[in-house]
Parts: structure tokens; C-alpha cells; sequence
């Protein structure tokens, strides 16, 4: 299934991700929880010797040199170089009855760790994450001990330090899994695959593939299809491919279809959204004439004479979802509108007037602001023609410059109050774009911007 939405993190993108990452990490094993050390080893004509390592303290881990980099087909894969790290505890030795203890200081050296990153998705269309494989190598530790009897130090050093390595390389790893697992992994599933637009509609940005890893970026196709609150049908039209253009000067993309817009147009339909019924009460007052039948009489002869100053209603709706178009000009459509013109009339049901059908080229500006795409409409010169009347025949051109009035003073703002307020784009929580850059394709929307992560 081809998407109707699809995101691109090239490699700025993912090297900024990396040091965020990264910042984390280097806390979370600066907090690394080290087990008692203990053991005994025989020492040629000295006989068993007894040892024990406890409150084992890590001061700092540093890991000063990290990159990451995509493995196409398979995942991400972070490399970590020259990391070092400073332990304190106490020490205690026993060699017959001899005994003695004090604390000690233990630099770790030249730690080379390398993490294999799997991506994919789970059953709600939500990306996952988690290590596929972690590899952690220390090059030197060195354990300096601080007590009276020198020599028993040198027994068990060697030892102690074989100890660190093994135990520090196991837990490196434990916990960097422990941390994709419990922060990362979390933090992904913040990206709202559903959300909830309004009281009619909602949004479907679920994953409809796992992230596919190339040479330059990270691609992810979502579904990118609005939907009914009320019912949820099959959208009947399938989204055409889109093929981002190679451009990898900001550190992210999004490409936006014509399904996707087209889908918000069948959505809003579909929960009657799209039908406005315009009454003398929402004219505004700086306009000239009121909607009765004694203005529209003027137009309309017959209608002084059927219905006597009586107050009118105008309801408009479309008689199926407005189907628009992307090309490298921008973004356009020709909706059809239905103007049902019914009397008001005290104490009964409103009377059917007559039936205008209007279409119109519409242009659309299409903008970003705090996350969300949104947008407004521009209306060119209105085309309508007389569907059904129930008041005889009369001019239609003569009603030009009211339906005029009407739309582009009522009806074209209150679809923009709409538009304004936006559509939310496939975000996870704390991400802020930056340096939006917009620009029309063949079927589809680009949108390449930086990203800014905002910590709690």
C-alpha cells in the first residue's frame, strides 16, 4: 500500500537525535548500580588469599567521541570511542589472620562500545525500537589502592582489575539495553499514530511499514488518512506513490499527498461537516441588504407575491467531497456547492425556493506554525446555474453579486477559521520545527524543516 504521508530523517536529523541520545546515556550509565566484589585466589608461600570489593561508587562516565549511522535494510547503528570512566570504594584483605582494608580509585580507559539499533512497528502502527546487538570493549583499567601493606595490594591486583573489566563491560550493555528499552521505546510511542481533530473527524498517521534504513536517510510511510468520528468507511481512492526529491539539506521531511488532503475533504464530508445554513442573523451588518424575500424580490418577482416579507434561509452544501489536485504551482480544486433557498414561514416547515448549483476555482495557501499545517482559501469568479425551482422561472445572472456577498462574507471565512486552526503533524511530544521551507511537487506537498528537542 502506497502511503499517504511519508517522513524523512536524513543524517543531520539523525546526528542531532544522536547527541540527545547521548547526553541521556552518558547519565544513565553515570548512575550504573556496580554488584560487591569478592573472591580468593593462592599466592606461592603465602598461601589463600581472601579479597572483597564493595560500595563501589562511579563517579563519572564520559563518552566524548559517538556517531551513528544508517545500515541500509537493516537498522541504525551507534559507535562510541575513547569513553572513560572513575570509580571509589573500599577494599578488604585477609591472609590467614592478617587482615587489612582501606579504599581505592579505579580508572577505566579507552571503552569502545558499539549498538545495533532494530526499527519496526507494532500492531497500532507505532514504531518501535530496541538493540539488536551491543558489543562493549575496555582497553585499560587501573586500580589504585590506598592502605599500609603495599605488597598485599600487588597480589590481588591484577585480578581486581580482570573483575572491573568484565563485570563493567556486562553492565554497559545490560545498561544501554535497559535504556532503549525503558526511555527510548517510550519516548517513540509519544508519535500520535491517531489523534482526535475535532468533534467530526480524526487523523491516522500509523506506520504502514517499518522505517526502512537507506545510504542517506530514515524513511518512514505512514498512512496519512483522515476519518469520520462518527464512521469510519473506506476511502474510495488509493494514494499514488511519492517520491521525495534527494534533497538532504534540512534534517527532516515531510511529504504530504494529495490523498491526505483529499482524505480531510471525503472525512469532513462524510460527517456532514460540509453542510452551512446562512441565516439573516449571520449577515454581517455592514452588508446592504438583509435575506428576505422582499430584498430577493428584485430577482425574483414572484416571490413578494408567494411569500411576503418572510424571513429566508440559505443552505449550502457539497454534493460530494471536493477532490483537489498538487502540481508545482500549488494547490488547487473546483468544488460544486448545492444554495438551497427556502422561506421561513411562522409555524411551519421552511418552503423550498429553489436550487442553485455553484462552482468556483479555488486556491489554497498552505503554511506550518507550531507544528501544525495550516491554510486558507482563495475563491475566483463563482459559475452558477439553476438546478430546481418551486417559484417559477427568473434570471439566475441577476443573483451574481448576492451569492458573491454571501460567499466570500460568510461562508469563505468561517472555512478558513477552520483551516487556521490547523492540522497536527506526526510529532513526537517535545519536538519544535524550525527553518520551514514549503514547496509543491507533482501529487504531493514537501515539507523540509529542522527540529529543535525540547526536555522536560
Amino acid at each position: 500500500t502506497n502511503p499517504g504521508f511519508v517522513v524523512r530523517i536524513t543524517q543531520a536529523g539523525l546526528d542531532y537525535a544522536h547527541q540527545q541520545a547521548i547526553k541521556f546515556l552518558e547519565q544513565e550509565l553515570g548512575q550504573l548500580k556496580l554488584q560487591d566484589i569478592s573472591g580468593d585466589f593462592r599466592v606461592l608461600r603465602v598461601g589463600k588469599v581472601r579479597y572483597e570489593i564493595s560500595r563501589l561508587y562511579l563517579r563519572s562516565f564520559h563518552l566524548p567521541h559517538s556517531s551513528i549511522s544508517l545500515v541500509p535494510r537493516v537498522g541504525l547503528q551507534v559507535s562510541i570511542s575513547n569513553a572513560f570512566a572513575e570509580l571509589d570504594g573500599n577494599w578488604r584483605v585477609k591472609i590467614y589472620f592478617l587482615r587489612d582494608h582501606g579504599s581505592f580509585e579505579l580508572k577505566v580507559e579507552n571503552v569502545y562500545i558499539k549498538i545495533s539499533l532494530q526499527l519496526g512497528r507494532d500492531a497500532l502502527g507505532k514504531p518501535t525500537i530496541d538493540t539488536s546487538a551491543c558489543s562493549t570493549h575496555i582497553s585499560k583499567v587501573h586500580v589504585h589502592f590506598s592502605g599500609k601493606l603495599g605488597w598485599l595490594y600487588n597480589l590481588f591486583h591484577a585480578a581486581v582489575e580482570s573483575r572491573f573489566r568484565k563485570l563493567l563491560e556486562k553492565q554497559v550493555c545490560e545498561s544501554v539495553a535497559k535504556s532503549v528499552r525503558g526511555e527510548l521505546q517510550p519516548y517513540l510511542r509519544t508519535l500520535p499514530v491517531t489523534a482526535k481533530l475535532d468533534a467530526m473527524t480524526g487523523i491516522d498517521y500509523s506506520l504502514v511499514a517499518p522505517p526502512a534504513a537507506t545510504a542517506q536517510s530514515l524513511d518512514v510511510d505512514l498512512k496519512g488518512e483522515f476519518f469520520s468520528l462518527a464512521h469510519r468507511s473506506a476511502v474510495p481512492f488509493s494514494p499514488l506513490p511519492v517520491a521525495l526529491p534527494p534533497d538532504h539539506s534540512h534534517m527532516v521531511y515531510f511529504g504530504a499527498s494529495s490523498y491526505f488532503f483529499n482524505t480531510a475533504a471525503f472525512a469532513y464530508h462524510a460527517a456532514g461537516a460540509l453542510v452551512f445554513n446562512i441565516t439573516d442573523a449571520v449577515i454581517p451588518k455592514a452588508v446592504e441588504f438583509r435575506l428576505n424575500t422582499t430584498t430577493f424580490s428584485a430577482f425574483v418577482p414572484q416571490l413578494e407575491e408567494m411569500y411576503p416579507n418572510a424571513a429566508m434561509k440559505f443552505m449550502l452544501s457539497a454534493p460530494s467531497a471536493p477532490f483537489l489536485s498538487i502540481g508545482p504551482q500549488g494547490l488547487s480544486f473546483q468544488p460544486v456547492v448545492d444554495v438551497q433557498a427556502y422561506a421561513i414561514l411562522p409555524g411551519s416547515s421552511p418552503a423550498p425556493l429553489f436550487l442553485l448549483s455553484l462552482v468556483s476555482n479555488v486556491s489554497a495557501v498552505i503554511d506550518v506554525r507550531s507544528g501544525h499545517l495550516v491554510g486558507s482559501l482563495k475563491v475566483g469568479r463563482i459559475k452558477f446555474t439553476l438546478k430546481q425551482t418551486n417559484v417559477g422561472t427568473f434570471q439566475v445572472r441577476q443573483l451574481q453579486s448576492l451569492v458573491n456577498t454571501i460567499a466570500s462574507s460568510i461562508l469563505l471565512p468561517r472555512l478558513n477559521e477552520r483551516l487556521d486552526q490547523g492540522f497536527p503533524l506526526p510529532l513526537p511530544e517535545r519536538i519544535q520545527l524550525s527553518k520551514i521551507l514549503l514547496s509543491f511537487h507533482q501529487n504531493f506537498l514537501l515539507l523540509g524543516a529542522d527540529v529543535r528537542y525540547q526536555p522536560r
